[in-house]
């Protein structure tokens, strides 16, 4: 069973989330008020997930991440915020964050980001993608040659990167092209691999800086 801490300020949101998750078979170790306390749960519990605010007292949750990965622990960091994306999110990514979802995203998409990250995968929602885009992203001219970088991509390559930018979950993208989610995560790891990226927020900032996707479809 997957294990999770959950961190937020406001204790209604604690409850709602505890409820989704403990619907959905997933157990809830510990909760958090502040980020001292979400760092400390995180010690004692070692959990598989903890879904952390941003904006907390005493401390945020961009540093209470960046303490949880400094300690060297596997625990994979999904960040919920009610903001559509702002300087804070970005610096989030920075601290190691494995995942960002808005806290209205909806209960399937909640346990589902749960699951992605607690699997070892990154998961980017696609409303957060998009103002990725639009604040820190230079786009380039509609005439731009494809880059070099891009053209050692296979097509199967190219249309899987399309869909990681959009935030699809390595699930959705095997459903959306009738393959297996094995094949897909073989198609990522290469593609990290090309493209030399760190993770999927990379991937999604090039496919943007690139031209490959662009804003108003994603």
């Amino acid at each position: 069973m997957i294990r999770v801490v959950v961190a937020d300020d406001d204790t209604l949101v604690r409850d709602g989330l505890r409820a989704i998750l403990e619907l959905a078979e997933i157990e809830v170790v510990a909760e958090a008020g502040t980020g001292a306390e979400a760092v400390a749960a995180v010690r004692r519990h070692v959990p598989d997930v903890v879904l952390m605010d941003i904006r907390m007292p005493e401390m945020s949750g961009i540093e209470a991440s960046r303490r949880i990965r400094q300690s060297g622990l596997d625990t994979r960091i999904l960040v919920l915020t009610t903001f559509d994306f702002d300087r804070m999110v970005y610096e989030a990514m920075v601290s190691g964050a494995s995942g960002f979802l808005l806290k209205d995203a909806g209960r399937e998409r909640i346990v589902a980001g749960v699951r992605t990250v607690a699997e070892g995968e990154q998961l980017v929602d696609p409303k957060i993608a998009r103002r990725l885009v639009e604040r820190f992203v230079r786009r380039p001219p509609a005439d731009v040659v494809r880059p070099e970088v891009l053209r050692e991509l296979s097509e199967r390559e190219l249309e899987v990167m399309r869909l990681v930018a959009r935030g699809l979950t390595n699930t959705e993208i095997a459903e959306r092209l009738a393959i297996g989610t094995a094949t897909v995560k073989t198609h990522v790891s290469r593609i990290l691999s090309k493209l030399d990226a760190r993770d999927r927020v990379q991937v999604v900032v090039c496919a943007y800086e690139t031209g490959l996707v662009e804003p108003e479809s994603a």
